[in-house]
């Protein structure tokens, strides 16, 4: 079986593998995919992998392993644009059969902006209130399938309030977030309100990383990752973060 693995993936022409963050712990996969990386580099082979953190982020991953993944083009994927959403929606809802008019796909697409998970859940959900009430397909009916989902979405919240209601509830200054300060204190609840700008706006990173004292757009990235870690394993950073999404969302 091992030999027919090398076999088949070391005379691919191309490799493509999502999420290799599962890869951590799994010393044997992580040999195995560390020889086959080297076997297709030599070959000048093209390899494309995904991960939801950068690779020297990902715990329990080979050094190695993670010294050559840092050798490509690392880059990060944005939520699909506004166009981009629309023609997933349309083709998702021809694969079920289902014609959707344009202008329910665009009340869709304008707000469901997190990711393509997300956007079809909510066609889904379209799709099944369509047939229980046996009512067609229009923005009412969508709105009113979809009124639980869009209640965080409709309140317009701005960049300029995520930062003044963050900085009160750590009490710190907005000064401090917009500045190079590194330390704890400060550093964390920067990354907690772009997080928040990300989740609550329709702003995209870059421009999330310019009101934020003109940092990168892989700052913010790193930012919203790490949170949604943090969240996970840390119970008050949780606390904290549900009460700000409660404040800002009220």
């Amino acid at each position: 079986a091992i030999d027919q693995f090398k076999a088949h993936y070391r005379s691919a022409d191309a490799l493509l593998i999502d999420d290799i963050q599962f890869f951590a712990k799994k010393e044997r996969s992580q040999e195995e995919f560390f020889y086959t990386f080297n076997s297709l580099l030599e070959g000048q082979r093209q390899i494309i992998l995904t991960c939801d953190r950068f690779p020297k982020e990902v715990e329990n991953l080979d050094e190695r392993l993670q010294s050559r993944l840092g050798w490509g083009l690392t880059i990060a994927i944005e939520p699909p644009e506004l166009e981009t959403r629309v023609a997933i929606l349309i083709k998702k809802a021809q694969q079920n059969l289902i014609t959707l008019p344009d202008d329910v796909a665009f009340f869709i697409a304008k707000r469901i902006k997190s990711n393509v998970r997300d956007l079809e859940g909510a066609l889904q959900r379209v799709m099944a209130f369509s047939r229980f009430t046996n009512q067609p397909l229009s923005i009412d009916m969508a709105q009113d399938a979809l009124k639980d989902l869009l209640a965080l979405h409709q309140k317009l919240v701005t960049l300029e309030s995520i930062q003044k209601t963050v900085a009160e509830y750590f009490k710190i200054r907005v000064s401090d977030l917009l500045a190079k300060k590194r330390t704890r204190s400060v550093a964390r609840p920067r990354q907690i309100a772009m997080a928040l700008a990300k989740e609550l706006t329709s702003h995209s990173l870059p421009e999330i990383g310019e009101a934020f004292g003109g940092r990168d757009h892989t700052t913010v990235l790193h930012a919203c990752r790490k949170v949604v870690e943090l969240k996970e394993t840390d119970s008050r950073i949780a606390e904290d973060y549900r009460n700000l999404l409660r404040t800002l969302s009220s």
